[in-house]
């Protein structure tokens, strides 16, 4: 074979080596919650993985799922049991530990990772099917419960928050300082969304950090994702003066 034809081979192997890495690279990971649902029954037999702590994992999780903790020093050694060859999906309560996860997995040869997007708490706000470990599992707060909470005279803001969730814990100290420094104003309400799961689907909570004020038993703002100190003083004083 003269240079000529080697080089042109090479060509035609690393068009098509190229093709199909990048049709690999195109086929969609992250599924929203039907789409993870639908993906799930189209091979039941491949893996489901929990990553979240074994206490969020006992209240509620999805079928059949495998509890592996992404926080675990153990992971490593967990997901080796897993064949690296077929499809793997992975959640956690809102998408960020599974995305490190699914990360890991891939750089450790997986060939293919479903990640559920915003993770079970879009689950549960599309009212898809869990089961728990435990055989009685409590609802919380119900809403009619959740409704005297806001009777009040001051404004009541309501923080629907997870332990794990990382953005909720950095609002958790500023909202703790709002509550002394402006006691005379507002109320604030820290509602663990993995405790009282029935009370966030009916609200239609489905992702994480949420803030909620009222005035008057009166929804006046909502705010999902990270906020600044600054920024929910400055709407409390605006709502204030509405």
């Amino acid at each position: 074979m003269n240079k000529y034809c080697y080089i042109y081979f090479l060509s035609i192997a690393i068009f098509f080596t190229s093709c199909a890495n990048r049709q690999t690279q195109n086929t969609k990971s992250k599924l929203s919650a039907t789409e993870f649902a639908d993906k799930i029954k189209e091979v039941p037999a491949a893996s489901v993985i929990d990553v979240r702590i074994p206490d969020e994992f006992s209240k509620g999780h999805l079928l059949n799922a495998i509890n592996f903790d992404w926080n675990d020093n153990q992971f490593e050694k967990k997901i080796v049991q897993l064949d690296k060859s077929k499809p793997v999906f992975v959640y956690c309560l809102s998408g960020g530990r599974s995305e490190s996860a699914a990360r890991k997995m891939r750089s450790d040869g997986f060939k293919m990772v479903y990640e559920l997007e915003g993770g079970i708490m879009k689950w549960r706000g599309a009212n898809l099917p869990e089961t728990s470990n435990n055989a009685m599992t409590s609802n919380g707060i119900t809403k009619p419960q959740f409704d005297t909470l806001l009777h009040s005279d001051k404004f009541v803001l309501v923080d629907f928050y997870a332990d794990w969730c990382a953005p909720c814990k950095k609002m958790k100290p500023y909202l703790n300082e709002i509550s002394r420094e402006m006691a005379d104003k507002v109320v604030i309400i820290r509602i663990n969304a993995d405790d009282n799961q029935a009370l966030c689907k009916e609200l239609k909570i489905d992702a994480l950090p949420v803030l909620q004020l009222y005035k008057n038993k009166i929804l006046e703002w909502t705010n999902v994702g990270f906020i600044n100190k600054l920024e929910v003083v400055k709407k409390l004083h605006c709502v204030d003066k509405g």
